[in-house]
C-alpha cells in the first residue's frame, strides 16, 4: 500500500496483525511500485467516495458494494483487451475446460 493515512493508522495495522495479514508499504513518493493498485484507488475516489455523502456506515457499504460490482463484473477493463471481467473469467474457463478435454494419457 500508499503511505496514505487510510493504510497507516493504527485500525489498520491492529485489524491486520489479527488477522495475519502483513502489511508492506511502497516508499514514499514513489506509486509507480504498486502501479495497479494507485490506479485503481484514484478510480474508486474519483468514481465513488467523492461523489456520494454516506448518511450512515450501512448507505455507505451499499454504494460501495453497487460500485464494486459494477467494476468488478460489468465494466470494461483495458488490462482485460476490454472486456468485463466476467468475460474474461468465463473465457478464462472455457479455454481451461477445452485443454482439460484434449489432454491425451497414457
Amino acid at each position: 500500500t500508499d503511505q496514505g493515512p487510510e493504510f497507516t493508522c493504527r485500525a489498520l495495522d491492529q485489524w491486520a496483525f489479527e488477522h495475519g495479514v502483513e502489511l508492506r508499504l511502497i516508499q514514499p513518493g514513489k506509486p509507480t511500485q504498486n502501479g495497479f493498485i494507485e490506479s485503481f484507488n484514484g478510480r474508486f475516489r474519483d468514481e465513488c467516495l467523492n461523489e456520494h455523502w454516506f448518511s450512515d456506515i450501512v448507505h455507505a457499504r451499499k454504494i460501495i458494494n453497487d460500485w464494486r460490482q459494477d467494476y468488478n463484473e460489468c465494466r470494461p477493463h483495458s488490462t482485460l483487451n476490454y472486456q468485463t471481467p466476467s468475460e474474461f473469467a468465463a473465457g478464462w474457463r472455457k479455454g481451461h475446460s477445452e485443454n482439460e478435454d484434449s489432454d491425451v494419457t497414457n
